[in-house]
């Protein structure tokens, strides 16, 4: 499998596979999982990074656990659409993860997904320590999130013109 484009994940993954969303940072991973009908993203949990190797296997045990058919990267572009250095990062993060195991990749905008699940956590009145113990894991959620909308989207879209009009 490659590099692909999000809305064609569900073309690539078996029925009933998920996705895993991945909101990669310098210190963590925060980690997001679909349900089986790529409608639903909740938040899983936090990699605390190490060394590539440990982290791509910490995020391998999921993929074989959870029945994963691909993975979903935030794609941290900048606020004017250019890709900076952190964009590099997570290319390069992909490109190894491939090297690793075969399994399809989508990258999808996370703009403003961390500051959307912070505004989120202080509205709903929660501690600075909560909100930094879930903040990556949300941030990962609204990214898949936002993928699997526009996965979903895309889909509706689809039928619309495939699907003759009933009487």
């Amino acid at each position: 499998m490659t590099i692909c484009k999000t809305n064609d994940l569900n073309t690539t993954i078996s029925p009933g596979q998920r996705l895993l969303g991945l909101d990669i940072g310098k210190k963590t991973i925060g980690l997001a999982l679909s349900d089986p009908g790529l409608k639903i993203a909740s938040p899983l949990k936090i990699v605390y990074r190490k060394k590539f190797i440990p982290d791509a296997g910490a995020i391998i045990e999921i993929i074989n656990s959870e029945s994963i058919g691909g993975l979903v990267l935030g794609w941290p572009i900048n606020m004017d659409g250019s890709a900076g250095p952190r964009c590099d990062s997570v290319r390069d993060f992909a490109h190894e993860f491939l090297k690793l195991r075969d399994i399809p990749i989508g990258f999808q905008d996370e703009r403003l997904s961390t500051q959307a699940v912070e505004r989120a956590m202080v509205a709903a009145d929660m501690t600075r320590k909560k909100r930094a113990q879930r903040r990556d894991a949300l941030a990962a959620c609204w990214i898949l999130q936002s993928a699997l909308d526009t996965m979903n989207d895309e889909r509706a879209r689809r039928d619309l013109i495939t699907t003759p009009p009933q009487p």
